[in-house]
């Protein structure tokens, strides 16, 4: 099994603009960070923006950021989306014409293959894909002076 491009670059979009979350993200800025086509990014964005996963802000100035928090955004609910076709045999396929349908088992080990992956994609969210905050060490508060007391 092979999952398409698409879904490869829908999953490397998502995790690039959850770990920017404090600023709009552009599609040429994605496209150049990762090496990727803008006008399948473009089509990718509508997509994901369509299913619920970024919402996006035309015009100058634009971009787009996560409809939802990365925690809240189910891996395998994103491939579903994304993916056109879970059709791993023909059996599986309208017009299947497999003779061996009816009398083979192959077909129900297979599907019960593709749902233990998708329940493995849906045990993680795009949270755990992102890498982890840097720890923050607050820097250490100055101590004012006190202006020397002068007698009168």
């Amino acid at each position: 099994m092979r999952l398409t491009q698409m879904t490869d670059f829908a999953l490397r979009l998502l995790m690039y603009v959850a770990r920017h979350d404090d600023r709009l993200v552009t599609i040429a800025e994605v496209a150049q960070a990762h090496g990727l086509s803008e006008a399948h990014l473009m089509k990718i964005t509508h997509q994901l923006a369509q299913a619920g996963y970024l919402e996006t802000v035309r015009g100058k100035g634009g971009g787009m950021r996560l409809a939802r928090p990365p925690a809240q955004i189910r891996l395998g609910a994103v491939v579903r989306d994304v993916e056109p076709d879970f059709t791993l045999v023909e059996c599986f396929g309208s017009g299947n014409q497999c003779t061996l349908s009816g009398g083979c088992r192959l077909a129900g080990v297979i599907h019960d293959a593709l749902q233990a992956f998708l329940a493995r994609l849906d045990a993680h969210t795009l949270a755990d894909m992102l890498p982890p905050p840097t720890d923050r060490v607050a820097a250490p508060l100055r101590r004012v002076r006190a202006a020397p007391e002068t007698a009168p």
